[in-house]
């Protein structure tokens, strides 16, 4: 054994995930259950172990807001609640790569396209779709960065132009476990996520799917999401955790409500059960952790960050973000976009949030720029 904890059950699991052993459910429930200590040094381990030893950053674009069709029940973009959000229709090509360039400046190395809505249909709204490509494009072609894409349910023709045009990560979380989902959302079901997901795998988009805590979901609910993810297959993990708008019935419901040790119990639980996936800290978290508190996840085994504003909400700068990285003894990824760290963290605009125009409750893609509104997790 390279490194024990002093808990036989988290010492166990991590000698069988250090041996390339895939730990199951019954593992995961019972891992859930130590204490946070030991499962935040072990997670850690398993960074170092399978990880390149870095904190890989994405932003996000809002790049359609509100309206949407489905009633999430988290969602400040959904047509059902009064959330009092500003709504739009596609921002266009230009405001897109606008939007990339910001993220790129500060450190990005991925960056998501996100449209609030069902799906984005190249059958029913031919010019949208048309307009989504082009941005992709323009991404692709003028900036160092990683280009995603979260576009709600996709057919296998729409996947596999995406995929041909370089969208590296799709974004579609599955928000909750399979028994847990149908509480938090009516118009659509689990199974109708995880087809999107295995539609966009199968036209060679890697995957990036994730969770949101605190909605009012048991430690059991979040073992289930993080097996669900293991049968899918998945390279990124975001973790969002809720950050209740008014107006959403989330908002209104007193069992939401999670504690710190709880958010890193339950990420390096996640780490453990997906050693090889980055595992991201998204929408919610400066509103769920002190300033002085947000470096313990990627202390568990985070290690990716999404950076700068979200859907609906505001995030925290870049230059923010980069000193909680340093904080937790890490080092920013920069294996795409080749920036300097010391240039953001100098920056004058870098020093406060930055203006939003996004939703706060979800991560969307894996990447890492702001612009108006910017998607977190939905």
């Amino acid at each position: 054994m390279v490194y024990e904890t002093g808990n036989p059950t988290v010492d166990d699991a991590l000698e069988r995930v250090l041996a390339g052993e895939r730990l199951d459910r019954t593992d995961g429930l019972a891992l859930i259950a130590q204490p946070v200590e030991p499962l935040a040094a072990a997670g850690a381990v398993v960074r170092d172990q399978f990880g390149d030893g870095t904190v890989d950053a994405c932003s996000i674009v809002n790049a359609k807001a509100g309206n949407c069709a489905e009633d999430c029940g988290f969602c400040a973009q959904s047509v059902h609640f009064d959330t009092g959000i500003d709504t739009y229709g596609f921002l266009g090509p230009e405001k897109i790569l606008e939007a990339a360039k910001r993220a790129e400046r500060d450190g990005a190395q991925r960056f998501g396209i996100v449209v609030a809505e069902k799906g984005v249909s190249k059958e029913h709204r031919p010019d949208e779709w048309d307009e989504v490509i082009e941005s992709i494009r323009l991404v692709r072609d003028e900036c160092d960065l990683e280009v995603d894409a979260s576009l709600g349910i996709l057919t296998e023709e729409e996947a596999e132009i995406l995929a041909a045009e370089g969208i590296n990560h799709y974004n579609h979380n599955i928000e909750t476990s399979p028994n847990y989902f149908p509480e938090i959302v009516g118009s659509h079901s689990f199974e109708d996520r995880v087809e999107t997901l295995e539609t966009a795998k199968a036209a060679g988009m890697d995957l990036c799917a994730g969770v949101i805590l605190g909605m009012g979901e048991t430690p059991t609910d979040r073992v289930d999401a993080a097996i669900a993810l293991q049968e899918i297959g998945i390279s990124s993990l975001p973790v969002n955790v809720l950050n209740p708008v008014e107006g959403t019935p989330l908002a209104e419901q007193d069992s939401a409500e999670i504690t710190t040790d709880e958010i890193v119990t339950t990420v390096a639980v996640y780490k453990l059960l997906h050693p090889e996936s980055r595992v991201r800290l998204t929408g919610g978290r400066e509103v769920n952790l002190a300033t002085d508190e947000q470096h313990l996840p990627l202390e568990a085994g985070a290690d990716g960050l999404l950076t700068g504003d979200y859907l609906t909400t505001e995030g925290q700068s870049p230059g923010e973000d980069l000193e909680i990285i340093e904080r937790a003894g890490l080092e920013p990824n920069r294996e795409v976009n080749d920036f300097d760290p010391d240039e953001v963290k100098a920056r004058a605009d870098g020093n406060g949030p930055r203006e939003s125009t996004t939703d706060s409750n979800e991560t969307t893609t894996d990447s890492s720029a702001s612009t108006g509104p910017e998607p977190s997790d939905d």
